[in-house]
């Protein structure tokens, strides 16, 4: 069986933001080569988020509408996490995004179903953080 592991870096200039690093996913499982297993992609950041989902931007702007009313950033008070930090939001944004997903691997492709991809979410952006791909297969 082989295994293989790269970091991937982003550093988002705003405080939210999607990222479609499907591309960057599927260059790791050519270098891996693996033609059957498994792709973790997991966000290494408490703040951020792996997703699959569309890559429309319709639903990106209705994703972060619909995050930023279900865990506003402001006011920063209203949280107790903010204790000299204003990322309390962030930290429930990715709950209900998630942290990782998993692909599997088929005939050395990402065996996604119709319209999937993967994305990186930021929701405490302006410095760099980490995404983690590991993959293991045959």
């Amino acid at each position: 069986m082989k295994s293989y592991r790269k970091e991937l870096w982003f550093n988002v200039p705003t405080r939210r933001g999607f990222i479609n690093i499907t591309h960057q996913v599927e260059e790791c499982l050519k270098e891996s080569g693996v033609k059957e297993g498994l792709v973790l992609v997991n966000a290494m950041h408490i703040t951020a988020s792996v997703f699959i989902n569309d890559n429309e931007s319709g639903l990106h702007n209705d994703f972060d509408v619909w995050l930023e009313k279900l865990a506003p950033h402001e006011p920063v008070s209203q949280y107790r996490h903010n204790n000299g930090e204003d990322n309390a939001d962030a930290h429930l944004k990715r709950q209900v995004m998630g942290r990782e997903v998993i692909v599997a691997i088929t005939n050395g492709r990402l065996d996604f179903g119709p319209w999937e991809q993967i994305f990186y979410g930021e929701f405490d952006g302006r410095r760099k953080k980490r995404v983690l791909v590991k993959i293991i297969g045959e």
